[in-house]
């Protein structure tokens, strides 16, 4: 079975991700996976942070020689270029410690609150950092390794967008090298191009007005759609 791990915070130096169960023998570079990473950051609606300051590239630090795994766990580092304007912040010695970096207003729509009760913290920022999306470049960068190893298996994987914000795209039949182009061309990521514009207009709705809840703003059309083949 393979299992993962990650560390790190979204203004932290970067996050540690450490797999075990990958078997021997599998080819693996951090190319394989820089790829993924560097698709995780496209997409409409990015933050600045996202387009202009983070180019994420792993380290491989573990289980791997000479572009091979070894069968002991493999682990990687992804470093965070934003590090450097917040060190004094994410600082992990206790001279730096300054209340003028205390957070106490919970967002709402976050686990901040809760994350503050469960672990009983006074800055909101012990759960923020952790509990953001940054994380999930280290969940993307664990994935792809178990994509590179079903392709060795002639398996497969690629996704859609079904859905947002109740604007559903027109029901379709595609084989795979279709939704891998036409998602590519997509800035949503959705293989209906009449609907992306209205999933586009959506989310620039609710930017302009601050508002999370994305269905306020869209009109859920009476088609139904089905799942590709």
């Amino acid at each position: 079975m393979i299992n993962y791990k990650t560390a790190g915070e979204s203004h932290g130096r970067g996050y540690n991700v450490i797999i075990s169960g990958v078997p021997a023998g599998l080819q693996l570079q951090a190319s394989d996976i820089d790829f993924h990473l560097a698709r995780r950051q496209t997409g409409y609606g990015r933050g600045e942070r996202m387009k202009t300051i983070e180019k994420d590239h792993v380290v491989m630090i573990s289980g791997v020689r000479w572009g091979e795994t070894i069968g002991s766990p493999v682990s990687f580092f992804i470093e965070n270029k934003d590090w450097e304007n917040w060190g004094t912040i994410m600082s992990e010695k206790a001279e730096d410690k300054s209340d003028e970096f205390i957070l106490t207003k919970p967002r709402p729509g976050h686990a901040d609150l809760a994350g503050l009760i469960k672990y009983g913290r006074e800055d909101l920022r012990d759960v923020l950092e952790r509990a953001s999306a940054r994380e999930t470049a280290a969940r993307v960068a664990a994935g792809s390794v178990c994509i590179k190893l079903l392709s060795e298996l002639g398996i497969r994987i690629h996704s859609f967008t079904k859905e947002i914000g109740g604007i559903r795209g027109k029901a379709a039949r595609y084989n795979y090298d279709d939704v891998v182009r036409k998602t590519a061309s997509s800035a949503v990521r959705c293989l209906d191009k009449d609907a992306e514009k209205e999933m586009i207009k959506a989310i620039d709705k609710a930017k302009d007005s601050g508002d999370t809840d994305i269905r306020a703003f869209a009109k859920r059309p009476s088609r139904r759609f089905s799942h590709t083949s």
